[in-house]
């Protein structure tokens, strides 16, 4: 499975991302200072870091440059988000950068294509009997292949990654449709009546009044 350091001094923010990645199929491990996340660099193979740049005792910036020593890429997650300082993150060897406060369906969706760019992903993704491939692109429920198009299947890796968490329209349609939406109010809604009759999942999709779905 994916291994992803988290280096952030802020417990309880460290401990919601870790949180969040477990709960989209990864292995997480936390550090709350930037010795010990240079000591858990040399310790554990990571496919990913997602750094703090303030960290008490070695910074964010000296991690990132003890990181592409490994060829490990990595994210920037901290409240340094004016545009000076994204470019300086990125102009420094970080892969992306995010600033705080983030929603977290945009963190998964950034940790998502970094380790898309690097061809560092999981080759399976579990929700009850529902097994999706990435690698052969096929979805299965109890060993039966379900067909599914493009869009459905996308848009059903969404709402596992970020299940138990309410999705608005608006990121839906941004992480599956992006600059294919057209504006169809009724697009994202066919989508989820197909997904629920392939997958007999009528009350595992919810609907959240004013805002869109959730997987539960």
């Amino acid at each position: 499975m994916i291994e992803i350091l988290v280096a952030e001094d802020d417990e309880m923010i460290a401990n919601l991302i870790k949180i969040n990645l477990v709960k989209a199929g990864y292995l997480c491990t936390c550090a709350y200072n930037g010795k010990d996340a240079a000591n858990l660099l040399d310790s554990k193979h990571f496919d990913l870091c997602l750094f703090d740049i303030m960290l008490p005792e070695i910074d964010g910036y000296e991690l990132l440059e003890y990181a592409k020593s490994m060829d490990i890429p990595s994210i920037f997650i901290t409240a340094m988000g004016t545009t000076d300082n994204k470019v300086k993150g990125l102009r420094a060897g970080a892969d992306d950068y995010i600033a705080k406060p983030f929603e977290v369906v945009e963190m998964l969706a950034r940790v998502e294509s970094v380790l898309r760019r690097y061809k560092k992903t999981n080759d399976e993704l579990v929700e009850d009997d529902v097994v999706i491939n990435f690698q052969s692109r096929s979805v299965t429920k109890a060993g039966k292949t379900l067909d599914l198009t493009h869009k459905e299947f996308e848009l059903l890796v969404l709402l596992i990654r970020n299940k138990n968490i309410a999705l608005y329209r608006d990121v839906i349609y941004e992480n599956v449709w992006g600059n294919d939406y057209v504006g169809d109010s009724r697009t994202i809604d066919l989508h989820i009546q197909r997904l629920r009759r392939k997958l007999d999942w009528g009350d595992k999709i919810q609907s959240v009044y004013k805002v869109g779905y959730k997987l539960v």
